[in-house]
């Protein structure tokens, strides 16, 4: 008769079971779960996406921002294999939709195409429930929009230097159009008039649009736009560019000056938009996103698309999370004293 072995040869001194008696079934628990792509890590590095990715635009449809979302969503949806779907989220001069994303679980379904003044400009004015860039996983910068000084077409100035002595001749009554108080055209005209030495009486407006419609009438001098907004009122001669504030000319605009042509070298500006997620995001998630991206902005259509609205593509090596850290990082060191010393606040 065969005798039954009783439990005290698979436990220890205390009673419980022994390691040699728990390692096998685990073991082969783990090689089949991994066997299945059901293992945590394995099974998200190979499914992302297996559903619909939302990118929050945190602005409102129709601007800058809002565009190169749409630019970007199909050739990034023929590469990650998921519809890209645009969800403006708007409100507080963009923390609202910022806000939404760093809440967001770092899934990869939920993103935010952030830009200067949601991940840089807010940290400094706003009081934010997140950080802009502890809270955030950066995924790759996608374009750039230099700003331009424009001027009413009456202003009697024909060039940067003759527009710097009419600002300083007049100093007492210039006035400059802006989108809102800590906006990228609120922060250029306080930077510009820094450099020149003219403290401009700097008019907030509800967005870009109204601001420069006002300059198009001649109710207010000047302002510092992104070219993206400018570039059909200059080319239709309703506004005067002076200089714009990059390092080279843009092939949309090939006749205005850069800043360093111009002779105010220390004026560099550009409203950078890039693709972020919340914090925790899978690396290998990260990775598949950046490579969307990297095949999306080497497309000649969406060169040409962002050309024709004076949107500049940055450099492959520039297209990297890690380049879009530091760029973050440098425009944070630059403007959060520029914004603490002009002390402006929320409207």
């Amino acid at each position: 008769m065969t005798k039954r072995r009783s439990l005290r040869h698979f436990t220890g001194a205390a009673g419980h079971p022994s390691l040699a008696f728990m390692r096998t079934p685990i073991i082969v628990l783990c090689a089949a779960l991994a066997c299945l792509g059901l293992w945590p890590r394995a099974g998200a590095a190979q499914s992302y996406p297996s559903r619909p990715v939302t990118i929050v635009v945190p602005l409102a449809a129709g601007g800058p921002l809002d565009t190169m979302a749409r630019i970007i969503a199909e050739p990034m949806r023929a590469t990650l294999g998921q519809p890209i779907i645009i969800e403006n989220v708007t409100g507080a001069a963009g923390t609202v939709g910022t806000g939404r994303v760093a809440r967001a679980s770092p899934d990869g379904y939920t993103l935010e195409l952030g830009f200067l003044g949601t991940h840089v400009f807010n940290g400094a004015i706003y009081q934010l429930a997140y950080d802009v860039e502890k809270d955030f996983e950066p995924i790759a910068l996608l374009s750039s929009n230099p700003h331009v000084v424009v001027t009413r077409p009456s202003l009697p100035a024909s060039d940067l230097e003759g527009l710097v002595a009419w600002l300083k001749a007049n100093a007492q009554k210039v006035s400059a159009g802006s989108a809102g108080a800590g906006s990228s055209t609120h922060m250029g005209a306080i930077l510009f008039g820094n450099l020149i030495g003219v403290r401009m009486a700097i008019i907030p407006y509800r967005g870009a649009a109204p601001a420069l419609q006002d300059v198009i009438a001649g109710q207010t001098d000047l302002m510092v736009d992104v070219l993206s907004n400018s570039l059909p009122h200059i080319q239709s001669g309703k506004i005067r560019p002076f200089v714009l504030t990059a390092a080279a000319r843009v092939v949309s605009a090939p006749d205005i000056p850069t800043v360093d042509e111009a002779g105010l070298p220390g004026f560099h500006m550009s409203t950078w938009y890039a693709l972020f997620g919340p914090k925790g995001l899978p690396r290998d998630v990260v990775a598949k996103l950046e490579t969307a991206v990297r095949a999306a902005l080497a497309d000649p259509a969406v060169q040409r698309r962002c050309a024709e609205v004076g949107l500049a593509i940055p450099p492959p090596d520039q297209q990297t999370p890690q380049a879009l850290a530091a760029l973050q990082r440098a425009e944070i060191e630059k403007w959060w004293p520029i914004v603490k010393a002009a002390n402006i606040k929320p409207e």
